[in-house]
């Protein structure tokens, strides 16, 4: 009767064995920082004393160590959530020290916190009112080396707000409403960045003052990550869209596939198998010269009542094996050992060993994993 058994049983293991490899290749180590539950994290040079600090929620913690942190200011709770939903250093008023810009679901407000660099509380200053922002990134839109604002705010307007003089923003209309999702590259080779939303990327113009962004209803991603990396994922030449569901299972790829002018999507599995890759990171993080996967399931994206919402947190990076993507483990497990990915985070070489590390908030907290190269390294 074993034998019987035995293909069967076989067979349903096959059947729930992952399609893809996991491996190790770089070592972690994991640094607790903070139990706060804020959900987005920066890397700045606060202080100006050349080294990197960190920005999240009501403090910043001092580089290299992280063991003093300062107060920011009073961040306004709802519930489980706090109103700050994205850390994007950017020197708004122009006086040589780092601030950041933010907003929140609530409040619907896109604001920057200015770095007053007296140990005083960093004063409110807003830039626009959006409407409810899911969180925010910065792209740079127009090529000319700086970073412009780009907010999600499902079932708004999307727009962009680009700074123009000290403490002054100016409003960039693209599209008249927008899901929950955001990306940005050249997805048709024309050497202009084009903006990816859940329904559809938007094709830029030639003139962005006075051109129309042209809507390409090419797919359909549901609650889709934010980001959304573009990029040449088989280096065919052609770019390529990597996509996770924020509130849902799934994270994949969308290989682009073009015949004379038309373009179509074709989708391909990376992980089916975890849900909230709400957002993601396109690095080397390995240091092989090609760029990297880092993305990670959110705790508790919508207070655990999404589907796979009460499952081990986890943080992964994501490497391109010529075929398929193989996942390495950074962190997993339950609440205390794994670590989530939060709304927004950073990755940046926090110790200037040569190595890129990745700090990651989130209603789990603070962490840093300080990235420690291979083995043999």
């Amino acid at each position: 009767m074993k034998l019987l058994y035995l293909p069967i049983a076989i067979f349903a293991l096959l059947r729930t064995v992952p399609a893809f490899s996991q491996s190790k290749n770089i070592n972690f180590e994991k640094q607790m920082v903070a139990y706060e539950s804020y959900e987005s994290v920066g890397t700045m040079d606060v202080d100006n004393d050349g080294t990197l600090d960190l920005v999240s929620g009501s403090y910043w913690y001092k580089g290299p160590k992280f063991l003093d942190r300062f107060l920011i200011g009073q961040v306004k709770r709802y519930g489980e959530y706090y109103e700050d939903f994205s850390t994007i250093p950017m020197d708004v008023n122009e006086d040589g020290k780092m601030d950041f810009v933010t907003g929140g679901w609530f409040e619907g407000m896109l604001v920057w916190r200015e770095n007053p660099g007296d140990g005083s509380e960093w004063p409110v200053h807003e830039i626009a009112g959006t409407g409810n922002i899911e969180t925010s990134r910065g792209f740079d839109i127009d090529g000319d080396g700086l970073l412009e604002i780009v907010p999600n705010t499902p079932r708004k307007p999307l727009a962009y707000y680009k700074k123009v003089g000290a403490n002054q923003f100016e409003k960039f209309p693209v599209h008249d409403t927008q899901g929950h999702g955001l990306g940005f590259g050249d997805i048709n080779g024309d050497g202009r960045g084009d903006l990816i939303i859940s329904d559809g990327w938007l094709e830029a113009p030639a003139d962005l003052k006075t051109g129309k962004w042209i809507h390409h209803a090419d797919f359909e991603l549901g609650d889709a990550s934010i980001p959304m990396i573009v990029a040449d994922v088989n280096q065919d030449g052609l770019n390529d869209i990597i996509v996770g569901q924020a509130h849902g299972f799934g994270l994949f790829w969308l290989e682009q596939k073009k015949e004379g002018d038309k373009i179509s999507f074709v989708k391909h599995e990376i992980d089916p198998f975890q849900s909230q890759y709400h957002t993601m990171e396109w690095v080397d993080i390995d240091n092989d010269g090609q760029n990297e996967l880092v993305t990670g399931k959110r705790y508790r994206a919508h207070n655990g009542k999404d589907p796979g919402g009460k499952d081990y947190a986890g943080l992964y990076y994501f490497k391109w094996n010529g075929e398929s993507f193989t996942k390495n483990i950074i962190s997993y497990g339950p609440l205390g050992e794994g670590k989530g990915s939060g709304l927004y985070f950073s990755i940046a070489d926090l110790n200037e060993d040569g190595w890129k590390d990745i700090v990651v908030a989130g209603k789990d907290g603070l962490v840093v994993f300080e990235n420690l190269g291979r083995p043999e390294n």
